[in-house]
C-alpha cells in the first residue's frame, strides 16, 4: 500500500515532469519473479525505472538512509522503505554481500522484482564498468530467475553534481530480454561460472546504453579519479608557493633597487 501510494505521488509526476522514453516494456513478465540489472548513472535511477513500470520494483539501498537520527531522518527512512528500497550494511565485507544476496533471494522467492546495479555504485563518468560477480549472479544462479539487462540513458544529465536545480530533460530507459542462466544451475559457488554470468550482463547492458566500457571496477575507478584530484591539488598548492616565493623575490629586489636608487639620490643632493 505504501509502495502504490508512493508511486502514485512521486511517479506519477516524475513521469509528467520529465517525460521518459521506454522501450521494451513487454520484455517485463506480468507475473514471476525476474531480476532487472541496471547501469547506474544517477541516484534518480532508482526512481525513473519503478515510475514506468506496472509492478513494485524492490532495490537495495544502504542502511545509513534508514538509521540516519532526528526528524529528517525519519523522514528519509520511511520514503526509502515506501518507495521499496532494503537496507543492507555495506560495511560490513563478505557479511554485508550475503545480506544483500538474501535479501534479492527473499524477495524473487515471493515472486517479485528485483532490482540490482552490478557496478555496485554509480559510474564517476558516465562510462559503464566491470560488473561485480558476487550479487547479481548468485543470485540469479541461486533462484533461477531470468536476468533483464536495463540500460538507463542520460539520467546523469538531469542533475549533475553541484547542481541544486535539476535540468527538466526526457531520459531513456531501453531494456534488454531476458536472460536465461539454467544451464550453470547449482554453480553459484564456482567464481568462473559467476563471473561469465556477470559479464554477459554486461555486454547486453553496453549494447542497451551504447556506453563505453572500461574494465576496472568503478570504485577502483573513482578512487584514480579522487586521488588525481588530489595530486592536482597539490600541485596546483606547489605551483601557487612558488609563484608567492617568485614574487616576494620580485618585490625585495625591487625595493632593494628602490632603495639603492634613494640612497644614491641623497648623496648626490649632499655632495652638491
Amino acid at each position: 500500500m505504501i509502495y502504490g501510494a508512493m508511486k502514485f505521488s512521486i511517479g506519477g509526476p516524475l513521469k509528467l515532469a520529465f517525460r521518459p522514453w521506454v522501450e521494451g516494456l513487454r520484455n517485463i513478465p506480468a507475473e514471476g519473479p525476474a531480476i532487472l540489472a541496471s547501469n547506474h548513472l544517477s541516484f534518480s535511477d532508482s526512481f525513473f525505472l519503478p515510475a514506468v513500470l506496472d509492478r513494485k520494483v524492490t532495490f537495495i539501498a544502504k542502511a545509513e538512509y534508514f538509521t540516519t537520527p532526528g526528524v529528517k531522518g525519519r523522514m528519509t527512512a520511511a520514503f526509502f522503505k515506501g518507495v521499496g528500497q532494503l537496507p543492507v550494511d555495506r560495511s560490513g565485507g563478505r557479511g554485508a554481500g550475503e545480506a544483500a544476496i538474501k535479501s534479492g533471494v527473499d524477495v524473487l522467492e515471493r515472486g517479485e522484482l528485483f532490482g540490482i546495479y552490478p557496478e555496485g555504485t554509480r559510474s564517476p563518468d558516465g562510462r559503464l564498468y566491470r560488473g561485480k560477480p558476487g550479487g547479481l549472479a548468485r543470485v540469479a544462479l541461486a533462484t533461477g530467475a531470468p536476468v533483464i539487462p536495463v540500460a538507463m540513458i542520460d539520467t546523469e544529465k538531469i542533475q549533475p553534481p553541484g547542481k541544486v536545480m535539476p535540468k527538466l530533460m526526457r531520459p531513456g530507459i531501453r531494456i534488454g530480454e531476458p536472460l536465461d542462466f539454467s544451464r550453470y544451475a547449482g554453480m553459484e559457488h564456482d567464481r568462473f561460472v559467476l563471473r561469465a554470468v556477470t559479464d554477459e550482463v554486461m555486454y547486453e547492458i553496453m549494447r542497451l546504453s551504447g556506453q563505453e566500457y572500461v574494465d576496472i571496477y568503478a570504485t577502483a575507478a573513482k578512487r584514480q579519479i579522487a586521488e588525481a584530484a588530489k595530486a592536482q591539488k597539490q600541485a596546483h598548492k606547489e605551483a601557487q608557493k612558488e609563484a608567492d616565493r617568485v614574487r616576494q623575490a620580485a618585490d625585495q629586489e625591487r625595493a632593494e633597487k628602490e632603495r639603492a636608487e634613494k640612497e644614491r639620490a641623497e648623496k648626490e643632493q649632499t655632495g652638491s
